[in-house]
């Protein structure tokens, strides 16, 4: 039976013109290469190379089936390489920062592309820096960085908005957002218990200046949680309000576990990012990461 081996050296050693030179491009022994080439000649029926006083040269045959089967060989090495990568890129480490507030919505379906994760928190500017530096493969960031040496692709678009746990009632206040009376929405507003993941508050003020054209807000934080996901849990456990990103809420949403109090279209999107790093392995499934979490972001 024939050995696909047996064609991969006859390639070698027909480029190479030398059965030294291919047994270091194959990574085998000289004398494995003269009996892979004795038995495909044996197979075959025909002297393939004649030995020259520096090297070999093909006879008229090895001329035939090299023209014969280069192309197919070719062929099936892409594939073969093709499958190579794929499996080294599924199962190396892959070094991935995020920021612990979209940890638990998009760091979830990263787990489910890569068999092994290690993932770094932090903010934007502290994730360009990890991979500019090349600590980390690749960033999910809410901030597009102007940089020649990393890859930057947009992932879609997230927003914020106003939640609530289900034990508030929202009829009247959703009148008063139909009706666009801000003041009395943010009255409202005030007046709940506030659930928020920092202290200073940056994502409340920034959704303060959007729809209320104030630059400080009057409400005040009856409970600071570090994680918004734990905010989220502990929100729908509880009773008050909160700011969060839309695609943090949108597990609890759908499950009924809190409820929509506005997304306002006064509020601005924020476009999400993957930075990566150049890298030729990795860059490879780049696409299919941007494809996932994109379709993910949209639904």
């Amino acid at each position: 039976m024939v050995s696909l081996e047996w064609y991969r050296t006859f390639k070698s050693v027909y480029k190479n013109g030398n059965f030294s030179q291919a047994a270091k491009e194959l990574f085998i022994s000289q004398p494995a290469v003269s009996q892979q080439i004795a038995m495909l000649e044996a197979h075959v029926g025909y002297k393939l190379f004649n030995r020259k006083s520096k090297g070999v040269e093909p006879t008229e045959y090895a001329k035939l089936l090299n023209n014969l089967i280069i192309e197919a060989l070719d062929r099936l090495e892409s594939v073969e390489n093709g499958f190579r990568e794929k499996a080294f890129s599924s199962n190396r480490l892959v070094s991935i920062g995020i920021s612990k507030h979209l940890f638990a919505s998009i760091g979830t379906k990263l787990i489910l592309k890569f068999d092994f994760i290690d993932f770094t928190y932090g903010e934007n500017e502290e994730l360009f820096n990890l991979v500019n530096d090349k600590k980390i493969d690749f960033a999910i960031v809410t901030q597009k960085f102007d940089t020649f040496d990393t890859i930057q692709k947009e992932l879609g678009k997230i927003k914020q908005i106003v939640v609530a746990s289900n034990d508030l009632d929202l009829k009247e206040v959703k009148k008063e957002i139909k009706n666009e009376n801000y003041t009395t929405i943010e009255n409202w507003l005030n007046e709940q218990k506030w659930y928020n993941f920092d202290a200073r508050i940056p994502h409340v003020k920034l959704f303060w200046l959007y729809v209320f054209d104030k630059k400080r807000p009057s409400m005040i934080s009856n409970y600071i949680i570090p994680s918004e996901t734990e905010m989220l849990a502990t929100l729908a456990e509880n009773s008050g309000v909160s700011i969060v990103w839309n695609i943090n809420a949108k597990r609890y949403l759908k499950e009924n576990k809190i409820q929509l109090v506005w997304n306002s279209s006064k509020m601005p999107s924020t476009e999400i990012y993957l930075l990566a790093r150049k890298n030729d392995t990795l860059n490879s499934i780049l696409d299919e990461v941007k494809e996932e979490i994109g379709a993910y972001i949209l639904a």
